[in-house]
């Protein structure tokens, strides 16, 4: 599959995971990206080892926590962390993993992208749902365009 069709198939599915939400919803990317997921109509379970709760929502430790198995996972851990989060995927057959990653590195981790790959994961190595996902906000459609302009989105 190309970018485009793993970005679809990513979206397409209905219980998804946000790996890396934060207890300061000010400072984390995984917050917004966790609430538009909510907002449009999906089952997402934020992820966090060190949080009770995100958005006044139960948190979970780990993927295996969750009451359903997450359909994909959009990580938006320190790069660091990636790696055990791909683990996690692969131990628990979730079949899908976007990496946050616009400007800089983001939580981008070749070794944990490859990690998935060779497990046979759709692996999304660049991007933000929030340029993807329905009544996406005029900021992050530029960010969109011109990451595909440059071929930063593969």
């Amino acid at each position: 599959m190309n970018y485009e069709e793993r970005v679809r198939d990513f979206l397409n599915q209905k219980v998804i995971a946000i790996a890396g939400v934060s207890r300061n919803p000010k400072t984390e990317v995984g917050n917004a990206i966790y609430k538009k997921f909510k907002d449009a109509g999906y089952t997402v379970y934020p992820i966090n080892p060190f949080a009770e709760s995100i958005e006044g929502d139960k948190c979970y430790p780990s993927l295996s926590s969750t009451p359903e198995k997450a359909d994909a996972v959009f990580i938006t851990t320190n790069p660091s962390a990636s790696i055990e989060v791909v683990k996690q995927c692969v131990d628990n057959g979730i079949q899908r993993i976007w990496f946050h990653r616009s400007i800089g590195v983001g939580s981008f981790s070749e070794a944990a992208a490859r990690l998935g790959e060779e497990n046979g994961l759709s692996v999304i190595r660049a991007g933000c749902p929030m340029m993807f996902i329905k009544d996406a906000d005029f900021g992050h459609k530029m960010m969109a365009f011109f990451m595909r302009l440059f071929g930063k989105l593969k």
